[in-house]
């Protein structure tokens, strides 16, 4: 179980089983703002303002500054090994088969999660829109799952079934329509801070933590949500044309530019409408996504954004803008497809991958004839991600999905230390700058974020974790291609001259750091 595929070996599978290289750099980009940009944003705000009060913005910039570093850590690992698979790839090279197998399977509930989470984001917009347009009133049963006043989310069921299709045509035709979402969600982002940020009240950020740091600390936990996407961009590695060039490009890029967003958003919200949590009777905030705050919201009506299924939205309605906020739940409505879009693609790529290692049954490593996508592993994954969103609130599926995360990061950060010592000749066209403090501050900050989850979803990782284990050593410990000696190799004379790859722009000459 501490067997390793050797780093060639990966390259050389992916070679003879692969998936079409049609991704450029500004696709890439616009793949990594449509997944990081989403649900975090336009979701979470209310779900960070009830844990953390204004301190949301620093709970903002923890997790930005996690995700940074955990970045520059990923950009290393995806362009010196650029195949589909992520952290579990990197992992099957560097920690051996076993720890590998137990980061893909934190990826699983990290992206099918997730794009559950982000459905019932949609869904609470798109119900927001249709009730302040059309002045209908949808009946809480069904637009709500059972924790959250309601019986079943049907429209986040539904555009889970949707976006689950769109992935089964294609690669390519996914990234286009993907692009043409960002525009609308970064239009719809840079409206509300023109709006907002002008007519913002300095009386509204104090108390700025009215629940101390731990409160930043849980808000941070849950808000790092907001910026897992850069993670999915790493998982096209495969079909990225160049990929040592751009990957790094995709990664750090589309990083750097959610971070602004988020911080002047955030910014908007509290200064102009407040975002003071809602508190219980002995004293201490409710929880995000429990019957409590249902009750105490249903009590207050309209009158905090953290009771609201649509902050930005409805921020813009508080502030005068009725007419504006309806067009800001429209952009959710057709933007947030692209990140469930994201995770999925992500969460599909991993189970192919995990198949073509022989750690998963081979049905799932099948590509449709004339689509060339992972098609069954997509339907399997659609069916989940629509189950999720049909019955859970979005901020628990939000809290599960990072705990899987945060662990795959941890890992990534890990493997980069120890490739540095075990493979230091590697050709590595992008190196992770101060590698010896960036690399551990990425691990610290994961284990840091991990525990400042709530404790019960701690305890459904670790079982998640046994379940996993469990699933191992049944299936993939003996159908493993390593197990069985199948090592695909790299077909190169032994006195070929080794390929040059031009550097990024702007990078260091060889051998500096």
């Amino acid at each position: 179980m501490w067997r390793v595929k050797p780093l060639d070996a990966i390259i050389a599978t992916a070679e003879k089983k692969s998936l079409h290289r049609s991704l450029g750099p500004f696709q890439l980009t616009m793949l990594g703002i449509g997944a990081i940009i989403g649900t975090g944003i336009f979701v979470l705000t209310a779900e960070a303002a009830q844990k953390a009060g204004p301190g949301m913005i620093a709970a903002f910039i923890i997790a930005g500054f996690v995700c940074a570093v955990a970045a520059l850590c990923y950009a290393e690992m995806a362009a010196m090994v650029p195949v589909s698979g992520s952290a579990y790839t990197y992992s099957y090279a560097v920690m051996g088969e076993m720890l590998a197998w137990m980061v893909g399977w934190a990826l699983i509930l990290e992206y099918a999660v997730a794009a559950g989470a982000v459905s019932v984001g949609w869904s609470g917009y798109v119900v927001g829109l249709i009730e302040n347009a059309l002045h209908i009133d949808i009946p809480n049963a069904l637009v709500r799952g059972p924790m959250d006043g309601g019986l079943v989310n049907l429209p986040a069921a539904l555009i889970a079934t949707l976006v689950t299709l769109l992935l089964v045509l294609g690669t390519t035709e996914s990234a286009t329509v993907n692009a043409i979402l960002v525009a609308i969600k970064v239009t719809a982002l840079s409206v509300f801070i023109f709006l907002a940020v002008p007519v913002m009240k300095m009386e509204n950020f104090t108390p700025f933590a009215p629940l101390g740091f731990g409160g930043i600390s849980a808000a941070a936990a849950s808000i790092f949500f907001a910026y897992v996407g850069f993670d999915a961009v790493s998982t096209a590695a495969e079909e990225t044309r160049n990929p040592q060039r751009n990957m790094p490009i995709g990664l750090i890029g589309s990083l750097g530019i959610c971070t602004i967003f988020y911080i002047l958003v955030a910014s908007g919200v509290i200064g102009t409408v407040g975002a003071q949590p809602v508190l219980g009777a002995d004293g201490a905030a409710l929880r995000p996504g429990s019957p409590e705050l249902s009750a105490a919201c249903a009590q207050l009506g309209d009158a905090k954004v953290v009771c609201s299924k649509e902050a930005l939205a409805w921020t813009l309605r508080s502030i005068g803008w009725p007419q504006v906020g309806n067009l800001i739940g429209l952009a959710a409505g057709l933007a947030l497809p692209s990140v469930i879009l994201m995770m999925m693609y992500g969460q599909t790529r991993i189970f192919f991958v995990m198949s073509r290692d022989g750690l998963l049954p081979p049905v799932l490593s099948k590509v449709h004839p004339k689509f060339k996508t992972p098609h069954v592993v997509t339907l399997i994954t659609g069916v989940f991600v629509a189950l999720f969103a049909a019955f859970f609130p979005v901020g628990l599926l939000a809290d599960i999905s990072n705990s899987g995360t945060l662990f795959a990061f941890a890992m990534v950060a890990i493997t980069v230390l120890v490739l540095r010592r075990t493979d230091p000749n590697r050709r590595r066209p992008f190196k992770t700058p101060a590698v010896a403090i960036v690399a551990p501050l990425a691990a610290i900050g994961c284990i840091y974020l991990f525990f400042s989850l709530p404790k019960e979803t701690q305890i459904m990782f670790v079982v998640w974790a046994a379940i996993g284990l469990v699933v191992y050593f049944l299936y993939g410990f003996r159908h493993s291609h390593i197990a069985k000696g199948v090592v695909e190799v790299p077909e190169l004379s032994p006195d070929a001259p080794p390929e040059s790859v031009p550097p990024m722009p702007g990078a260091p000459p060889p051998g500096s750091h």
